[in-house]
């Protein structure tokens, strides 16, 4: 019933069913107006001998004055002031005031709104000189009146301040989240450039023995038959690798650095996970030959930033890293450490190290998967490896 209520008087303007929600504030609208005047109209004046007008007719005017509320979310004042009138021959039609003056409490300021309410309670008055023999001395109606056009407007005033903080906090939020947006198409840039980048000097590698078996084919006019074979072999075997580096970053730009690690290094990166202090469980289950260099590369850059996550936002400092694979049935990486009972960033999937592994295993077409579950967090990568 609150949430109901809540969504009535807040409502989402980026909420479905918008329609909807307007008929059941009209209803409610409607419903509380006569409500109050018929609650007025039994237990006040209207019903006595001397009153201005004859209780059916205060009721069917009560009635009336509630049709137009259909209309008070578009034009609240002009609404208002066709109201204002009829408060002073019909007790019923206060209900419909009422409620006029709290939507227009809703949209206007306080200057206008008291004018409006003090109006409202100048008809009180008429009411009473209306009256033949009035029951009631004036101060009743005009204290009655007072407390709940004060009550109307104080509760919209309310209500308007709250829309505005809640649309404030939407906005904010709205803000934070494109700004996340951003940071992550940022991270996942940046992660492009820097594979790009180390891939530069594997590629040059690649080149200059091509360009090496070349040129000695070029010289070598009497080479055997075989020798020839084995620099094509060559030659055919380094332009393919090339172009598999260069599938998996065409379009991105780079620029030199030194000689990256691949496969054959992640040993080096435990034992110096160790030397700083770590406890790192590690298992190369991997058989066959050593996977090829971009495989390799892009494994030693998951567990890098796995260990560095699990050093940083893990309970301790401790780790366990399993590799398994052979080629023709991709390689595995799974990478589990104690889970932080606060919540840090690594039990949290929205890190920007995060963002980087998901896109160095999207470029070499495998997939991975990360999270916590029963107080450890798991990171898991496949990753393809030819035959």
């Amino acid at each position: 019933m609150a949430a109901a209520l809540f969504a009535l008087l807040v409502p989402d303007p980026t909420g479905d069913r918008v329609t909807a929600r307007h008929r059941l504030a009209d209803t409610v609208a409607v419903t509380v107006a006569l409500g109050y005047g018929l609650t007025m109209l039994r237990i006040g004046d209207a019903t006595a001998p001397g009153a201005a007008i004859p209780w059916p007719v205060d009721v069917l005017v009560g009635v009336l004055c509630a049709v137009p509320l259909l209309l008070r979310r578009r034009r609240p004042v002009p609404v208002l002031l066709a109201l204002l009138p009829f408060g002073a021959i019909s007790v019923t039609a206060t209900g419909p005031i009422l409620v006029a003056l709290f939507t227009a409490a809703v949209r206007h300021r306080a200057r206008l709104l008291f004018t409006l309410g003090a109006a409202h309670v100048g008809t009180g008055v008429v009411y009473f000189l209306l009256q033949h023999d009035p029951p009631y001395p004036v101060w009743v109606d005009v204290v009655m009146r007072a407390v709940t056009g004060v009550a109307a407007i104080g509760w919209g005033q309310f209500v308007q301040a709250y829309r505005r903080l809640t649309e404030s906090l939407r906005a904010h939020a709205a803000r934070l989240q494109a700004e996340q947006h951003l940071r992550v198409d940022q991270a996942r840039l940046t992660e492009r450039a820097r594979i790009a980048r180390e891939m530069h000097d594997v590629l040059a590698h690649r080149m200059s023995l091509i360009s090496l078996h070349a040129g000695a084919l070029e010289v070598r006019t009497d080479a055997r038959p075989d020798e020839i074979a084995i620099a094509a072999g060559a030659i055919r075997s380094s332009a393919h690798e090339a172009l598999e580096e260069l599938r998996a970053v065409v379009g991105v730009a780079d620029r030199p650095e030194p000689p990256q690690p691949g496969f054959a290094d992640v040993p080096d990166l435990v034992a110096g996970a160790r030397a700083a202090g770590m406890r790192v469980d590690y298992a190369d289950e991997v058989t066959g030959d050593e996977p090829p260099t971009a495989l390799g590369r892009t494994v030693y850059r998951i567990t890098q930033e796995a260990l560095t996550n699990a050093r940083r936002h893990g309970s301790d400092a401790s780790a366990a890293v399993r590799l398994a694979g052979r080629p023709g049935d991709g390689l595995r990486l799974v990478v589990v450490n104690p889970s932080s009972p606060t919540g840090g960033r690594a039990g949290r999937p929205g890190g920007m190290g995060l963002v980087g592994i998901g896109e160095r295993v999207a470029l070499a077409g495998g997939r991975v998967s990360h999270g916590a579950e029963d107080g450890q967090y798991r990171l898991e990568a496949w990753l393809p490896w030819p035959t």
